[in-house]
């Protein structure tokens, strides 16, 4: 509908690409945001992308979550997971790492990777942060915590600090496993990210 009146008016859609086709965005991550044990539909990216669209942001976000998914692990599949063509990268990894307790410096190292192999492609990143379980002791927190605000700075990246704002250890928002949002801690994380969301597509390249 948006789309329709833009065109009726003379015009594309101010959130459009230059040549008049959606945004690509791409949804790099884990189980979060692959939507564990849900409908597709109801997995990250659609509803993400179905909020924008309802914003009349001409945007398709692809769904590139594999469940179980590490740093190191998404570095490996980094190529394919991300065509050319893609106009920018919400990036949504570590918590798997947390989870296992891996260095930070790893994940970190991994991250940095994936962040660098893209802007040498051109391809600008939002990053979505994650934070390491406090029982995990203050210096692996420090360390952990820390991965994310570093590469943003480091890099100049729009930074959603915590993916999970809102939603940790509320059964309400989360499936039976208590780690994996529901649909209704999917919606939650959406209206909390879409700001940022928002605010990295309008720095994005048109």
């Amino acid at each position: 509908m948006v789309l329709f009146a833009a065109l009726a008016l003379g015009g594309l859609p101010a959130q459009a690409a230059p040549d008049g086709r959606p945004l690509k965005l791409v949804a790099f991550g884990d189980s979060l945001s692959a939507g564990y044990r849900l409908p597709a539909a109801a997995a990250f990216p659609a509803v993400l992308e179905r909020e924008l669209r309802k914003r009349g942001r001409q945007v398709s976000v692809a769904n590139a979550g594999v469940s179980g998914d590490t740093t190191t692990g998404g570095l490996e599949r980094l190529e394919w997971s991300v065509p050319d063509g893609t106009d920018g990268v919400i990036l949504e990894l570590g918590a798997n790492d947390m989870l296992r307790g891996t260095d930070p410096s790893v994940s970190a190292k991994a991250l940095d990777t994936i962040i660098r192999r893209l802007k040498e492609r051109g391809i600008p990143v939002l990053l979505a942060g994650m934070r390491a379980a406090r029982n995990l002791g203050p210096d692996y927190v420090n360390r952990f915590d820390a991965i994310y605000p570093d590469l943003a700075a480091k890099y100049g990246l729009v930074l959603y600090p915590f993916f999970l704002e809102g939603i940790v250890g509320d059964p309400v928002y989360n499936l039976d496993d208590g780690l994996h949002p529901n649909s209704k801690g999917v919606e939650t994380i959406v209206a909390g990210i879409l700001p940022t969301v928002e605010a990295f597509i309008d720095r994005l390249k048109r």
